[in-house]
Formats: structure tokens, sequence, C-alpha cells
């Protein structure tokens, strides 16, 4: 299947929310084991003019990989128990990034069932701390990009837009009424979100 080359992550960042839904993640791991997931549900986090986006006051040690070039990987640990997976976006020096709150399993479902603990697919990823430990991501994936051996995301046909679906944020206190969340329409892989 074709790779989404870098041109694809230049988009602005709440167009390529949209965008990235239905569109293969894909991680290669050493021993020929692959693994791969659906992207179903995303989160748009824009710079500066978004108070719960990390580069809203400007560029530090913790966020410098946001302001890199498009299609890096933005892996960081929150709250003391997830790590969360962004793609950066926009042009470089321009920060942007889109969470990856949800994946459809495609491939090595086996693995990822002994990563998490469960054999119940619809729960292997839905969530961005569930799809990390899924897909073996942590803070040493950080700063690395989509055009490698080791991840790339894979085209897939764009959706129609009436099986997209739009929200506010989840689990942020700053910039909440943003409607920056997409997902698809009644897919049982999206995360389980109370309130939106």
């Amino acid at each position: 299947m074709e790779r989404l080359e870098q041109q694809f992550y230049e988009l602005p960042t709440l167009e390529l929310s949209e965008k990235l839904l239905g569109k293969i993640f894909v991680r290669l791991l050493p021993g020929n084991i692959a693994l791969k997931g659906r992207i179903v549900e995303t989160e748009a986090y824009c710079g500066r003019e978004d108070e719960a986006c990390h580069a809203w006051r400007g560029k530090t040690s913790r966020n410098r990989i946001m302001f890199q070039a498009p299609g890096t990987l933005y892996v960081y640990f929150s709250y003391g128990c997830h790590h969360l997976l962004n793609i950066v976006t926009e042009a470089e020096n321009t920060p942007g990034a889109v969470l990856i709150r949800a994946m459809e399993p495609v491939e090595g479902a086996l693995f990822m069932q002994e990563r998490r603990g469960t054999s119940l697919k619809t729960n292997l990823m839905s969530g961005p701390g569930k799809l990390t430990k899924a897909l073996a991501i942590d803070c040493s994936c950080n700063g690395k990009n989509l055009f490698s051996e080791e991840f790339f995301v894979e085209n897939a046909p764009p959706l129609p837009n009436r099986m997209i679906g739009t929200s506010t944020r989840v689990g942020i206190s700053k910039s909440r009424e943003l409607p920056w969340r997409k997902f698809i329409l009644n897919n049982p892989h999206v995360s389980k979100v109370r309130g939106v």
C-alpha cells in the first residue's frame, strides 16, 4: 500500500486531524513483527493560538519536537502514567500536532493483546494511552519520523463527511470549547468519552 509522504503532513493541523481518519499507522519491530492500526479518532493542537497546546507559550526543551519537520512523532508521558502519540503538522518551526486518540487493530493483534493484557479487540487501542501500550511506543520514540522502516502511515481512501463526527477535546482544562476532536462515527474502537 502507498505510504504517505511528508507533504501530506504539511497541511494545517485542523485539516490533517480529519484527513488522518481511516489511514493505517504502521510500526515494524525487530523479529518481523508488524503492528498496524486504522486511525479512528484524533485531536488537533494548534500552536500559539491554542492554550491547551504544549507550544502555546513558545519553544521549550519539552515541546521542541513540535517545531520540527511535519511527520515527526511527538511522544510524551502524561500524568505520570500514559505515553501519548502525536504527529507533528504544519511547516517546520510552526508548532502544531495531531494527537492520535484511538485506532482499530489491523495487524499484530496477538502482540497487542499480550502488551495490553486483554483479548477484547475493541479495548486494545480505544484510547491514547491504550494504543501506545499496544504498539510499544514510549518516549524513546519521541523525535522519530514517519518516513523510516520502523514507522510510517499507509494511505487509504478519504472518508465521506457523513462518516466523521466532531466534538470538543477530552481531558483538558483550557480551550475546552474548541470542537477539535474528530472521530469515525459508530466505530466501536473510538474511545468511550463521557459528557461529549
